[in-house]
């Protein structure tokens, strides 16, 4: 028998909408994907990028803050309470063209529903480099509003890499903590940034631009701890200027990658409409609804805008209403 509701993905947005699902009596069927080396390489494990994020501190309900896998876990403890069932693989397959929707995962087996939310989230684009995955967390992010105001950066040097509208933001917003911004960036001028954007960026004092130039190497150091463990801690970047062939160090207390996200939609294979980036179409920008009807998205993989964990939640919750009312519209709830 078909499923009401299935739920891919594992982060705010899918664990908020297994939660209001399971509320609503919809035994919603929640895939969170594999534990994988292909996952952890992409960062889309299981409690998706916010379980590879220390300290959060502007997620409402938590003053003092609270790690990332602790909120990740506490969100998918309680989907699991009120009735969500999980299954620990990745949907590799969908088949949105019949009814109803035929979905195969990673160990082979499949599953039809009637409803799908698709809430896989978007995979920040890094460099790359061996060095920059070791220090990803301990200096490396890619997310200046996730982890800029932590103290590891504030009043510190802080490298940003890019040339369009995400650099600009972030480095504006990394000007209000560190000493100075680095702009690492491989042309002489932000081409690919909307020219408001990079002269609000540029003409910023604390800012200074690094042109004709790209990372080569994440540099840094292992602290041992009173607790005998050993943190590795970035302390600068060597960057090589692509015009001379000179490489120089900038020594810096973090680095922020700011080159875009690739939503996760590979195993649709474009069944559903996207924009230019490959972010998943809202047909109403107030509702979950996509070019096919059944089908919702929510979070990041649906936000080229906003991307925060709080805006992922209040879409997932979106999402599972817009479900519950669509099943009953179609008597199957």
């Amino acid at each position: 028998m078909a499923e009401k509701l299935v739920i891919i993905g594992s982060g705010p947005a899918s664990w908020t909408a297994a939660i209001y699902a399971a509320r609503a009596c919809l035994d919603p069927l929640v895939y969170e994907g594999g534990i994988t080396e292909e996952n952890r390489l992409r960062g889309t494990l299981p409690l998706g990028q916010l379980n590879l994020t220390t300290e959060i501190e502007n997620f409402p309900g938590f003053p003092d803050g609270i790690q990332g896998p602790e909120l990740m876990i506490r969100m998918r403890e309680q989907a699991a309470k009120y009735g969500a069932r999980i299954v620990t693989e990745d949907i590799v397959a969908a088949d949105l063209s019949r009814r109803p929707f035929l979905l195969k995962d990673s160990a082979g087996e499949t599953v039809e529903t009637h409803s799908l939310i698709v809430a896989t989230g978007a995979s920040a684009n890094y460099l790359g480099l061996e060095s920059e995955s070791r220090y990803k967390n301990y200096g490396v992010s890619a997310c200046a509003v996730c982890d800029g105001a932590l103290p590891r950066f504030r009043n510190q040097p802080l490298v940003v890499v890019g040339g369009g509208d995400s650099a600009s933001e972030e480095g504006n917003y990394l000007t209000k903590y560190a000493s100075n911004v680095y702009l690492v960036h491989r042309r002489d001028t932000m081409t690919r940034a909307s020219p408001i954007m990079a002269k609000r960026l540029l003409e910023n004092p604390k800012v200074k631009p690094v042109w004709d130039s790209t990372v080569e190497e994440v540099l840094g150091e292992t602290i041992s701890t009173p607790f005998g463990d050993n943190i590795p801690t970035m302390t600068g970047v060597r960057v090589k200027n692509l015009k001379t062939g000179e490489t120089s160090t900038l020594h810096a207390a973090g680095m922020f990658v700011a080159i875009g996200h690739t939503p996760n939609t590979q195993f649709l294979k474009g069944q559903l409409e996207t924009d230019s980036k490959g972010f998943i179409v809202l047909k109403d920008p107030f509702r979950t609804t996509t070019s096919v009807e059944g089908v919702f998205a929510a979070g990041d993989v649906a936000d080229p805008i906003y991307k925060q964990a709080i805006t992922a939640a209040g879409m997932g919750c979106k999402a599972a209403l817009d479900a519950e009312r669509w099943l009953a519209a179609q008597g199957t709830h």
